[in-house]
């Protein structure tokens, strides 16, 4: 009960930081004379050339594009992370951080002008209407929508809702020869921001992370607690490709962690309310035992990179994989009248350490975000020793370990991305999203291929490829265009038989069978399961011997 009340109070305490700073700012210029003239006379020559161009521009202009062109123009110069967000765009970003939205609850993909189902999300009003995976959806609402080239915005159009409403859907079923109706009532769908976890072994759990949504805590406890079930005493968080999100809810998932008052993260802007700092506390205390190990890659930012430099800092686990992003920075969104909003940075964070790890940005949008391409074009993605970093940016764990601050997190074990295997026509069945379509119409084609195999770690362990099915992918991947090289499918044979496993798995078995099939062949995670014991030695005695 307590736990709870504490997530409540944290939750509001980070609301009213927002409603501080916007009165704040506001104070600020009314503080002082000078501040306010200036600041009236810049609104009112932005107000004459605003009726100036509408008076006498020898075209008719749309003055509310004029006014959102300049706010985007002005936002744009301060730094990377500040932005407007159109009115028509914000319900769907914010469905995405909130967690949830209302329509009928399918993943769904669109093949040969098609609309697939690739499965219907448990407990939404679509498997409860008894919508299955590898249903055609022809028609919705009576209107006809297969063969008239729809595309993923018009399914979303069409199938999205308020909650409460219904859809007529006509579908077409493998091995029916009657097409079947569904009257469907939309719903609240959940957006699950902890996507996938299982154990890796006997005593080693694993938590994949893919946002940080406003459910993300409370998700993770849920799966912590099914993994503690199963024998959990070591975890392997993934925050690879992570981008971040609310800062509260890394605080809380950093709390598990971490004993009681400890450091968790700061944050200090010009306005003196945005100047905090974030402890651990008592209440929070699920992972405080045994070996932890996280994963990140140059995807992972933001929010990310304060749960991963947070267990750096305390020596509490090992981070493996590449350099994080290099995110540093707290934004703040405000709603505008017209139910636009502007997301502003109002303070930089810092780890327990006091590392900003924000990459400069001083040059520009354009140089800032290719930075991430350089790391690629430099080598440095695949070089470790190709990074220099100043000591001017060097600091000490709490063990006394030499960590960086400034552009992103450096891990512990630097992990390269394996490049060996690829080939043009790799990149092309990628491109055509052949893998999938293959395999959802491979085992609609085929109904028993499901039955061979208990579930989806049955799948993983015991599926090989035999050389019909590959002729079969190779011919289908002709016919979608795509053309068969030999030397390139060589080259490729270990990750195009990878990928194809894992499109399988998902088809017959949704995500729980690409999960199984993925780890058990990710070369970083089978890194991580081998370090677990050095991690529960660097949690246990703050040493780390790093090995040549």
């Amino acid at each position: 009960m307590r736990k709870h009340a504490l997530f409540l109070f944290l939750s509001i305490s980070f609301c009213c930081i927002g409603f501080l700073v916007g009165f704040t700012l506001k104070d600020s210029f009314s503080s002082s004379g000078s501040n306010l003239s200036r600041y009236a006379s810049s609104v009112a020559k932005f107000e004459e050339v605003l009726r100036y161009l509408q008076a006498n521009y020898f075209e008719p202009l749309e003055p509310d594009k004029l006014v959102e062109d300049a706010i985007k123009g002005m936002l744009q110069k301060l730094d990377p992370h500040t932005f407007y967000i159109p009115s028509s765009e914000l319900k769907e970003i914010n469905e995405q951080m909130e967690g949830s939205f209302e329509g009928i609850g399918i993943e769904f993909n669109i093949i040969e002008d098609t609309l697939y189902v690739v499965s219907p999300i448990a407990g939404g009003p679509s498997e409860r209407a008894g919508i299955q995976a590898g249903d055609r959806i022809i028609k919705v609402d009576n209107e006809n929508i297969a063969g008239v080239g729809i595309t993923n915005n018009d399914v979303i159009k069409r199938l999205r809702g308020k909650k409460g409403t219904q859809v007529k859907l006509e579908v077409r079923r493998k091995g029916i020869k009657k097409n079947l109706e569904f009257t469907i009532t939309r719903d609240k769908i959940p957006i699950y921001s902890v996507d996938n976890s299982t154990m890796v072994d006997k005593e080693t759990g694993y938590i994949r992370i893919i946002r940080f949504a406003s459910t993300t805590f409370r998700e993770f406890s849920d799966h912590v607690a099914r993994l503690k079930e199963q024998g959990m005493k070591n975890l392997i968080l993934d925050l690879r490709n992570n981008p971040g999100g609310y800062l509260d809810q890394a605080f809380y998932v950093c709390d598990m962690f971490l004993e009681e008052g400890k450091m968790i993260v700061s944050t200090k802007g010009r306005i003196p309310s945005s100047n905090k700092e974030y402890r651990a506390t008592s209440e929070i205390s699920d992972l405080e035992k045994g070996g932890v190990i996280v994963l990140i890659n140059d995807g992972s930012a933001s929010a990310s990179e304060i749960v991963a430099g947070a267990i750096q800092d305390w020596d509490r686990g090992l981070i493996i994989g590449t350099r994080s992003f290099g995110k540093g920075l707290v934004q703040q969104q405000h709603i505008l009248s017209d139910e636009s909003a502007i997301r502003v940075v109002v303070s930089r964070y810092f780890t327990p350490k006091g590392r900003c790890i924000q990459k400069p940005f001083s040059r520009g949008d354009r140089e800032y975000n290719n930075e991430i391409l350089r790391r690629y074009d430099s080598g440095e993605i695949f070089h470790e020793e190709l990074i220099k970093l100043p000591d001017s940016l060097k600091y000490k764990t709490h063990a006394g370990r030499i960590v960086y601050g400034g552009g992103g997190i450096m891990p512990d074990i630097y992990l390269p991305p394996d490049t060996s295997g690829k080939s043009n026509y790799l990149n092309n069945l990628f491109i055509k999203n052949i893998f999938n379509d293959f395999a959802l119409r491979y085992v609609e084609k085929n109904p028993r291929f499901k039955q061979l195999y208990k579930d989806g770690k049955d799948f993983a362990q015991r599926f090989e490829f035999s050389e019909p099915l590959i002729q079969e992918f190779i011919q289908y991947a002709t016919n979608q265009g795509v053309e068969y090289n030999a030397k390139d499918f060589e080259t490729s044979r270990k990750i195009i038989s990878l990928r194809l496993k894992m499109s399988l798995a998902r088809a017959a078995y949704g995500e729980e069978g690409f999960l199984s099939v993925y780890l058990q062949e990710d070369p970083v995670l089978k890194k991580a399961v081998e370090l677990m014991p050095a991690s529960i030695e660097l949690a246990r005695t703050g040493k780390f011997a790093k090995s040549k």
